[in-house]
C-alpha cells in the first residue's frame, strides 16, 4: 500500500515562500502521474502542479510562474516551492499519484497553508 505523507505546510505571510514536501512509502514508477492538489475553505479541490507520465509538467494558471514541483526519485519525494504567496493561495495541499490505467489513485492527509495579507 503505498503511503503519501506531506509536510511544509504553515502560516506565511503575503509574498513569502514556503516549500511543501511529499515523502512516498514505496518507489512510485514513471507511470503513475504525481503532483500536488489543493482545496481552499469552501471550495472543490483543483490541481495545483504535476509531473505526467508522458514527461510532461502541468502548473495551473494561478500559480504559474510563482510554483515550481520537483521530484527526487532516489528520496522518493516529490516537493513543491511556492514563492510570492497571496492570501488566495490559502488551502489545504494534498499530495497526489494516480495510475488511470491501473484504477490506482493515492491521496496524502494534506497540509494546510495559510498566506495572512
Amino acid at each position: 500500500q503505498v503511503q503519501l505523507v506531506e509536510s511544509g505546510g504553515g502560516l506565511v505571510q503575503a509574498g513569502g515562500s514556503l516549500r511543501l514536501s511529499c515523502t512516498y512509502s514505496i518507489y512510485i514508477p514513471s507511470s503513475f502521474d504525481m503532483g500536488w492538489y489543493r482545496q481552499p475553505p469552501g471550495k472543490q479541490r483543483e490541481l495545483v502542479a504535476r509531473f505526467t507520465t508522458d514527461g510532461r509538467t502541468n502548473y495551473a494558471d494561478s500559480v504559474k510562474g510563482r510554483f515550481s514541483i520537483s521530484r527526487d526519485v532516489v528520496k522518493k519525494t516529490v516537493d513543491l516551492q511556492m514563492n510570492n504567496l497571496t492570501p488566495e493561495d490559502t488551502a489545504a495541499y494534498y499530495c497526489h499519484a494516480e495510475n488511470l490505467g491501473l484504477g490506482s489513485e493515492y491521496w496524502g492527509q494534506g497540509t494546510q497553508v495559510t498566506v495572512s495579507s
